[in-house]
């Protein structure tokens, strides 16, 4: 037990400092460089309302294009993350994510028809919840009538094909958006990208996100109760199904808020549990914060390198699929050895 909240406690600290060390990488870095003193004055001025002394066009740069494209990859990171690790445990699968689930395609798609509608920020989040709850429970109750001896490969093939559903309509909402307005702002944001992150989207994003993670943290410490048969978690005092309700409702919440933001970025709720349960073990109360840590350290990397490696700025969605992939090929192959 001393060994393990100390492996824990080692690696929550290391995972702060690679965090904080790619913050300020971040800031620094880009197609206009600005010096590390630079940018702490501007965010020392922000902070104090002092003035900083430096032209406007660097503190313009720190704080108005940079200082919300880092909250945003931060809090998108860390919430498809937390999603994941959160459903992995409520379906005791570890290759379970908002992504093969279709809760991804199903919040893109209720986006997508709010973009379409012009809808704020607001309406794009509720229509993104709704259509995400809507795909997760089309799963779930597609796969419990089809049953089937490996509930996995029900769950993983059921995933695919109302991700495919919702995928069709993500097409038919493009093919009727507007050639000339709608559709390129539709197919840029179904990318994923972080390029126009604005400080009211943040603002009225983080809120209902933080509520999804929070509920998530207070229930932490019933989730590995999951694991167990329901007579037994009842007896533990544990309300099974109505825990896996609240826990598929606020990893729907946090993924809605997250592809309202920033688009559809995938495979970050697949990989980086996996990579907290190898650095803290298995134990829910220890993956959640590991995972929303090295969620948002993850993304904010991929985003930073996204913009400022190349000449043409790539979609940090498209780069997150190059890494998760192979990572999920090699995870099913490894999941189906085990279980032959």
């Amino acid at each position: 037990m001393i060994l393990a909240r100390g492996r824990f406690t080692l690696g929550v600290a290391g995972a702060i400092a690679a965090l904080l060390a790619l913050i300020a990488w971040s800031l620094v870095v880009g197609r206009f460089s600005v010096a590390p003193g630079d940018v702490w004055r501007a965010l020392w001025s922000a902070l104090s309302g002092a003035d900083s002394g430096l032209p406007a066009n660097v503190e313009a740069i720190v704080l108005q294009v940079r200082g919300p494209r880092v909250a945003a990859a931060l809090a998108v990171g860390a919430a498809l993350a937390a999603a994941g690790a959160a459903l992995q445990s409520v379906f005791r699968n570890p290759l379970v994510s908002p992504d093969i689930l279709g809760v991804t395609a199903g919040c893109a798609l209720g986006a997508g028809v709010a973009v379409l509608l012009a809808l704020p920020i607001a309406g794009i989040q509720a229509a993104a919840f709704v259509g995400g709850l809507a795909a997760v429970m089309l799963v779930m109750a597609i796969g419990t009538w089809i049953g089937g001896r490996d509930p996995i490969l029900t769950l993983i093939l059921t995933g695919v094909v109302v991700g495919s559903l919702f995928g069709a309509g993500v097409a038919l909402v493009k093919y009727v958006a507007d050639p000339f307005d709608e559709l390129p702002a539709i197919t840029f944001w179904l990318l994923g990208s972080f390029a126009a992150a604005l400080p009211r989207d943040l603002a009225a994003t983080l809120l209902p996100m933080a509520a999804g993670v929070a509920v998530l943290a207070l229930l932490r410490w019933r989730m590995d109760v999951l694991a167990l048969p329901e007579d037994e978690a009842r007896s533990l005092g544990v309300d099974a199904p109505r825990l896996r309700l609240v826990v598929i409702a606020a990893a729907t919440l946090v993924t809605a808020c997250a592809v309202s933001l920033a688009g559809t970025i995938g495979w970050v709720g697949l990989v980086i549990p996996h990579a907290a349960r190898l650095l803290v073990g298995a134990a829910f109360a220890r993956v959640l914060p590991m995972s929303l840590l090295l969620g948002a350290a993850f993304m904010l990397a991929v985003d930073t390198v996204c913009r400022a490696a190349f000449a043409t700025e790539v979609p940090p969605g498209v780069a997150t699929a190059f890494v998760g992939t192979p990572v999920f090929i090699a995870l099913l192959a490894l999941t189906f050895r085990r279980s032959a």
